[in-house]
């Protein structure tokens, strides 16, 4: 079969090894789509991988099952996965689906590849109405982390939600924001990506060009009050103290881009404006339901993609969400 190499310096090979053999309880998946992460990024542009790649969103069809199988994934069904993966049992976060909580979880990538093998308590049933370009968003991070972050900041009165960084989970978190009824400011440096969250129901965008007053401009947006919640999610220190500046009284900074240490003064930052500031990373397995009813419900998921190629143009993938202007690219595998 082909597999991505990710190999660094934004060198990628496709090379041709053995396909794998699933292990006791897990499947073998014959992929149909895969999606490209901004996390994937520094990986691409540094130092590689000694082989494979960092890819962790996918969906395709069950082709084997090792052995001990619990018999809930069988052959030739449809499923989107999970790239963490709990396993502790007696842990009531594993039992409860809440796999990033675990005592004891696994991640897993390998998925820009004809075939991957994942656990099988990894895996979502994904049924036939249900199009791939959409599977793999409702079943990994692509609206994984924006619908968990919702369930973070459901207080009625947040109106205004401010999103530092417009890449695809920036640009997840306009979408659903915008879905769910509030007013969304959206934040970054990129002219496209811009354009992409107003599509999206941005009311409002700002182009972060250097030397803007950005938050001058969203306390002016906000009649002076400043923004209910803030979003980080461009991964920068700089947005990360922009979001303290940018939230009202009592407000919600939410952290989803992964960065360096930030300095944040506890009287300053949070004590004397009774600020709020949380982490949210990757999704409860539990929570596919809810996001596939969401989906059902006619949030318009498919919209966060803006470019498509099949797998043996990689390059030009990787090429295309390294230069900052796109929202979710997605290879496809041509494998139905």
């Amino acid at each position: 079969m082909k597999i991505l190499h990710q190999q660094g310096g934004a060198r990628l090979a496709i090379e041709e090894v053995a396909i794998p053999v699933p292990k006791a309880g897990e499947v073998l998946i014959k992929t149909a789509v895969s999606a490209l992460c901004g996390s994937e990024m520094s990986t691409y542009r540094g130092d590689g991988r000694p082989s494979g790649n960092l890819g962790h969103e996918a969906a395709g069809v069950v082709v084997a099952v090792g052995p001990d199988a619990s018999g809930r994934i069988t052959v030739g069904q449809r499923v989107g996965v999970s790239a963490i993966v709990g396993w502790n049992e007696q842990d009531e976060n594993y039992r409860a689906g809440r796999y990033t909580w675990c005592d004891k979880f696994t991640f897993h990538c390998d998925m820009h590849a004809e075939y991957f093998t994942i656990p099988e308590q990894g895996c979502h049933l994904l049924p036939d109405e249900i199009p791939w370009d959409v599977g793999v968003l409702i079943t990994g991070d692509g609206l994984g982390v924006p619908y968990h972050t919702s369930l973070k900041i459901k207080a009625e009165d947040i109106r205004t939600v401010v999103v530092y960084g417009l890449g695809p989970i920036g640009l997840g978190n306009v979408l659903l924001q915008t879905f769910l009824g509030r007013r969304v400011i959206g934040v970054d440096r990129s002219p496209e990506r811009v354009d992409i969250a107003k599509r999206l129901g941005a009311t409002d965008t700002i182009l972060s060009t250097e030397g803007a007053d950005v938050v001058a401009r969203i306390v002016e947006l906000t009649n002076g009050r400043g923004a209910d919640v803030a979003i980080e999610a461009a991964g920068i220190p700089v947005t990360a103290k922009l979001c303290f500046l940018s939230v009202r009284k009592g407000g919600t900074v939410v952290f989803n881009g992964e960065q360096p240490a930030v300095t944040l003064s506890p009287s300053d930052d949070f004590i004397r404006r009774d600020i709020t500031a949380m982490g949210s990373w990757f999704y409860h397995f539990s929570e596919y339901p809810e996001m596939r009813a969401l989906y059902e419900s006619g949030l318009a998921a498919s919209s966060l993609i803006t470019h498509q190629f099949p797998f043996a143009q990689a390059d030009e993938a990787y090429r295309s969400m390294a230069e900052g202007r796109c929202g979710k690219v997605l290879l496809t595998h041509g494998n139905d």
